[in-house]
């Protein structure tokens, strides 16, 4: 073997471990070990790298800032991060990468001073509830919104039960009244904070599909086989005209087809397919970064419930 396809054949093992790494920094439980990798393979290949490799290199480094922006907060994640930040710009030789690692470096440094505020915060703060099954002492946490209701409810329908039940004697008792309206208005106020609540976490509503992936979307013209396998009765889902050859359809990836006229005005305020909901991808950031952290607590939850059934875990 020449030392040209050596050298080749040692650049696409490396390659391989560089995407091997990218995988594993999407998943929560692996983020330090490939950070602490990446930065290992950085310092020992990245000198003699080629120009295509560093370039990939420092993709993997920017898909960290993004992934830390993103998801996490914990100090672990963060400092796995900078320290990452601080090898490559030592390491690139073009200015913008160096600029842009240097922003990085300065949030990374941000972040762990905030989490270093928000843990001295914490530390002044009293410490005595435990949680079942946790080997730790931790403040108690906030009661979540709909248990601050259904107390509020438990104890209007109680106190409007005793009401009931001796309404002569109440009538005389201004106290009880009063305490009945401030339990009335304080469930007024927290209903108030209902529709936000729902915003941001229950109730998300999806932007619109991205304009570079509609305008990418196949257009066909309906043949005759292409109507024979349909069926006769096959239309257009939007409109309901039945279609008939020479029809140009845009496809989604669900291979769902519609008039391009009539797809149009509804992509334009969804992203998803009028037929079976499968969502494209949207030109909102925050979005798409919602959808891959739920994504993957999603996988999370499904792991740790087959853990649980594995009787893989156990509680103190």
């Amino acid at each position: 073997m020449s030392k040209g396809n050596g050298r080749a054949s040692e650049e696409e093992i490396l390659k391989q471990k560089l995407e091997d790494l990218q995988k594993k920094l999407g998943k929560k439980q692996m983020f330090e070990e490939a950070v602490a990798s990446l930065k290992s393979l950085l310092r020992e290949t990245y000198p003699s790298a080629s120009p295509s490799l560093r370039k990939l290199f420092y993709s993997i480094v920017c898909r960290v800032a993004t992934i830390l922006k993103t998801r996490y907060t914990a100090p672990g994640f963060w400092n796995a991060g900078l320290g990452l930040f601080i090898e490559t710009e030592s390491l690139v030789s073009e200015s913008s990468e160096r600029e842009h690692l240097r922003s990085c470096i300065a949030e990374a440094h941000q972040q762990l001073e905030h989490n270093q505020s928000e843990g001295a915060i914490a530390s002044n703060s009293s410490r005595g509830f435990l949680f079942e099954g946790h080997l730790t002492v931790d403040p108690e946490p906030p009661q979540p919104q709909w248990l601050v209701q259904s107390n509020l409810l438990t104890s209007i329908a109680a106190s409007l039960s005793t009401t009931e039940s001796s309404f002569e004697g109440l009538v005389e008792n201004n106290t009880t009244q009063d305490a009945d309206a401030d339990l009335f208005q304080e469930l007024l106020n927290r209903i108030e904070d209902i529709p936000a609540f729902f915003e941001t976490s229950v109730n998300r509503r999806a932007p619109p599909a991205s304009k570079e992936v509609i305008a990418k979307l196949p257009v066909i013209t309906i043949t005759e086989e292409i109507l024979a396998k349909l069926g006769p009765d096959a239309d257009c889902s939007i409109c309901k005209e039945n279609l008939i050859v020479n029809d140009r359809m845009q496809e989604l990836p669900c291979k769902h087809k519609f008039h391009p006229p009539c797809l149009k005005p509804w992509m334009d305020e969804h992203n998803s397919c009028p037929i079976c909901r499968h969502e494209l991808l949207t030109d909102d950031h925050k979005y798409e970064s919602w959808k891959e952290r739920e994504k993957e607590a999603a996988e999370e939850r499904k792991g740790a419930a087959n853990a649980l059934r594995g009787g893989e875990y156990m509680y103190v």
